[in-house]
């Protein structure tokens, strides 16, 4: 789909949707989207920070008259990257599944704020969090949660068009969702897609998300816009899929011949992936696995795991 560049800001898909970018797609840097038809929109997502969502909201705007006031905006899941923003949009109705509207409680952008100030305590963990995160403004975003949570699929509209929200988690996260704008002919999948960058399993199953992959790939659709990365059509769905298939193989493999999570992380050799941006969540991948192949295993200490993907990082 190289019509559209991967570069920062508003990217028109035709018929009144838009992709909003931002480069590099690595640690934060989300993307988002925005269905019109006449005066009626909805917003896919807000950003990591008010700034960033400003900013966007600002380029819409300019783009569309539909935007200057928002009606509907969907939280594809609970991360901040895609729900931080919520303030500025808080006189919409702001839908998300119930798993990611009870998973927004749990890392709210005032914990963030306080990682970062104390983030010299932390030792090499501290030194990650800081180099990934340093650069967004956490300190004074109030938290404003969905206000509408579904289960399973909803269908909403924006003017005439029918906009298809599929929850697909828990994958990525507890709860992610699907976008899909059916008379655009584009999907928006949230964190499901990592374009050219490593995908992370916070929650899994991992057979959940090849599921999820799959689902993407089925759909009728030429454009796929994914939460991080270049804007891709159903083919780019492929790689993310296999990366998952992949890790899961190799994980198994080391967890049956009894390495640790960390060993095994450190011991996978990511071959053609090895390119993608962000190898080091292979880390946070390999113990969501273990997990999921032991479900009596301990979670991981996210100190100790953030200094492991520093480690892999250097």
């Amino acid at each position: 789909m190289s019509q559209w560049k991967f570069e920062k800001g508003l990217h028109e898909i035709g018929n009144g949707c838009w992709a909003y970018l931002q480069p590099d797609g690595s640690w934060g840097y989300s993307n988002a989207g925005l269905v019109t038809d006449g005066d009626a929109s909805l917003l896919v997502d807000t950003l990591f920070d008010l700034p960033l969502t400003e900013a966007m909201l600002s380029a819409m705007r300019d783009a569309t008259p539909a935007a200057r006031e928002i009606e509907t905006v969907v939280n594809t899941h609970a991360n901040g990257d895609h729900c931080y923003g919520n303030s500025l949009v808080r006189d919409a109705t702001i839908i998300a599944s119930k798993a990611s509207l009870e998973e927004m409680d749990e890392v709210p952008p005032q914990l963030l704020a306080q990682l970062l100030e104390s983030a010299d305590q932390l030792g090499p963990a501290g030194q990650f969090f800081e180099r990934i995160f340093g650069r967004f403004q956490f300190a004074g975003i109030e938290q404003v949660k969905a206000n509408r949570a579904f289960e399973g699929e909803l269908e909403v509209t924006v003017g005439d068009k029918a906009v298809h929200l599929i929850e697909v988690g828990p994958a990525h996260t507890r709860g992610d969702v699907l976008v899909h704008s059916v008379a655009d002919r584009a999907v928006f999948t949230g964190d499901i897609l990592f374009i050219e960058g490593t995908p992370i399993m916070w929650a899994g199953p991992v057979d959940n998300w090849i599921r999820a992959c799959e689902r993407i790939e089925a759909m009728d659709v030429d454009v796929v816009v994914p939460g991080h990365g270049p804007i891709v059509g159903r083919a780019g769905v492929a790689a993310v899929r296999e990366y998952l298939a992949y890790v899961r193989d190799e994980a198994r493999k080391r967890f049956d011949a009894g390495l640790s999570a960390a060993d095994a992380a450190r011991d996978i050799a990511l071959g053609d992936f090895a390119s993608w941006g962000d190898a080091e969540r292979i880390a946070v991948n390999v113990e969501t696995l273990y997990r999921e192949f032991d479900p009596n295993l301990e979670p991981a200490n996210l100190v100790e795991l953030f200094a492991l993907m520093g480690e892999l990082a250097r």
